[in-house]
């Protein structure tokens, strides 16, 4: 099977309706619980209600977005994303409450209430909470807030309709005479094959033509997601937009600052690998549609069911219950493997905590999809261990932990493939792989990372936001990281426009790279010293149990420091030259 097994969610579709249609007595039940959170009996009411009340929504979220994502051009699917959507905000609306009246509380009482055998859970969270109390406001002010989150969430749905469900599959003829079928989904398979340097420009401009036409539509939207974010910074007086997406989770913003300028000020590892491509391949001028060609051809295809089975072997090198976990989230009915029109772009784990994990795909037989099949199915397992140590409350990890799950998976599943690649072009094939992503994970992510940084910054500073502001911020950026100019390179400096985290989760990318860089620290540690395996599935294992530098550090990583960044930066270099020694050979 290889399509999501919905009934693992809900039986029927019935079942959910039942469910949305009941959600606001469980909403009503909630918001009666204002005034009693400054004792325990009213806390030990607290945690009953929100208990039920968060595992239907994550419930009615998780079954309506994931079948919305498997066609986004589905009238139907979409009216019932939204209806959960609305329901949620309503939630949060009428709970607007909570914060401000637990903040109202002496700490130490409040901390001395939750040493109750049902409110330990909540111990993190509250310290949490506490740790931002100066950036909470009076609870009618909290409430009023509340009331835009669906108004303000508008950009976010505008963009998925105008980047996905109004897009159309565009056809080219190439050189060859043949007419190629082009959506989201398959263009970079067309780039990676494509020999023909004008073919490939072709392939790119019929995709990217698109966020041409409709550039100025979003800049707007992108604006005013931007001056959304500052609204919220302005009236809860963080000191930056940046700090209010870190502050939360006390990551120091050193870290960003030092993950960008190590990434940016240390390019030339990265400039080199692309001046090794534009002399393989006799370009005249190297375009970032050209960072797709393979310097060796492999006959593998990469079906779907060998992927699958190469990444299951790759996870007995880290013993039967690693293994016996990956095999449990790549069960059949928890993954959406193929694309097909109204599909969602991309990849994603996602999951509940009960219900288990599930995994979307859009699966090419070829190597970068298999890699895709582990870096999934390594959040897949992160979220199965968390979930089996963690009570439900903790088991979420942030973000900024999520990567490193991934990642290790990756690493481990490259060792596997050079491990049995039986020829040189297979070598080649596999070492591009793992320099491809260093380059996508870690230079690619921070570069992203920096152009948000920069386009935040202007709007703090009121400088008003247009295409042409955000499409030279690219500019500037791909010349400095990549030594590729744009200006040579048409519709290019759109890509703004093409990334849906920029849109979606502002100040996400980064944390691709930190845990990256987090990743190859912990994965080399555990080759060498089998008592590193145990600590990072003692990571793995924590979920969101406490803040999130923190975690990493029981892995053996530190990243307050610039050691892992610059890790990353060297083994770019070693495996640059490794693949140069080989293709000279």
């Amino acid at each position: 099977m290889n399509e999501w097994n919905l009934g693992l969610i809900y039986p029927t579709y019935e079942d959910f309706l039942k469910d949305l249609e009941n959600f606001p007595s469980l909403i009503e039940k909630a918001a009666s619980l204002k005034g009693k959170l400054n004792h325990l009996e009213g806390l030990l009411e607290y945690e009953k209600v929100m208990k039920d009340t968060d595992e239907h929504l994550e419930k009615l979220f998780c079954y309506a977005s994931m079948k919305y994502d498997l066609n986004q051009k589905d009238g139907k699917a979409s009216e019932d994303y939204q209806k959960v959507y609305q329901l949620f905000n309503e939630l949060i609306s009428k709970t607007a409450y909570i914060n401000p009246e637990l903040l109202a509380n002496d700490k130490e009482k409040l901390m001395e209430f939750l040493k109750n055998e049902k409110l330990k859970k909540y111990q993190y969270k509250m310290d949490q909470l506490f740790r931002s109390q100066d950036f909470y406001l009076d609870a009618k002010s909290e409430e009023l807030m509340a009331n835009y989150g669906e108004a303000t969430g508008g950009f976010n749905r505008l963009y998925d309709k105008l980047a996905v469900s109004d897009r159309l599959s565009v056809e080219v003829k190439i050189s060859t005479g043949e007419v190629l079928s082009l959506n989201e989904s398959n263009f970079q398979y067309y780039l990676g094959i494509l020999t023909n340097q004008e073919d490939r420009r072709i392939v790119f401009e019929a995709i990217y033509k698109f966020y041409e036409t409709h550039k100025n539509t979003f800049a707007a939207i992108y604006d005013g997601i931007m001056q959304t974010e500052l609204a919220e910074v302005k009236n809860r007086k963080y000191p930056s937009i940046l700090e209010s997406h870190l502050y939360h989770n006390a990551i120091p913003k050193e870290v960003f600052l030092s993950l960008i300028d190590t990434a940016r000020n240390h390019s030339e590892p990265l400039k080199k690998y692309y001046a090794l491509r534009k002399k393989y391949f006799k370009l005249d001028t190297l375009h970032t549609y050209d960072r797709f060609l393979s310097f060796a051809e492999s006959n593998e295809v990469y079906s779907y069911e060998k992927s699958k089975e190469m990444v299951l072997d790759a996870c007995k090198a880290l013993g039967e219950d690693y293994y016996q976990h990956a095999c449990k989230a790549l069960e059949d009915g928890r993954v959406s493997v193929y694309t097909r029109d109204g599909k969602r772009t991309g990849a994603y784990s996602t999951g509940l905590y009960k219900e288990g994990t599930f995994i979307l795909l859009n699966h090419n037989d070829n190597l970068d999809s298999a890699f895709t099949v582990a870096h999934e199915a390594g959040h897949s397992i992160h979220s199965l261990y968390a979930n089996e140590h963690q009570d439900e409350v903790n088991a979420n990890y942030t973000i900024f932990v999520a990567e490193i799950a991934s990642t290790f998976n990756e690493q481990l599943f490259l060792d596997y493939v050079m491990k049995h690649s039986n020829s040189k072009n297979e070598k080649i094939v596999v070492l591009q792989q793992a320099i491809d992503n260093i380059v996508s994970t870690f230079y690619r992510q921070t570069l992203f990372a920096n152009y948000e940084y920069l386009a935040h910054k202007m709007v703090e500073e009121r400088t008003p936001i247009t295409a042409e502001v955000l499409s030279k911020i690219m500019t500037d950026l791909y010349l400095d990281y990549y030594g590729i100019d744009l200006n040579q390179e048409p519709l290019k400096n759109n890509v703004w426009a093409y990334i849906p985290h920029f849109f979606h989760t502002p100040f996400y990318v980064y944390q691709y790279a930190t845990s990256f860089a987090a990743s190859l620290a912990i994965y080399e540690e555990v080759k060498k010293n089998p008592k590193a395996l145990n600590q990072y599935l003692a990571m793995l294992s924590m979920g969101g149990s406490t803040y999130p530098v923190e975690i990493v550090k029981t892995a053996g990583v530190d990243l307050t420091k610039t050691d892992a960044f610059m890790a990353v930066v060297h083994r770019l270099e070693e495996l640059t030259e490794e693949l140069k020694k080989l293709l000279e050979e």
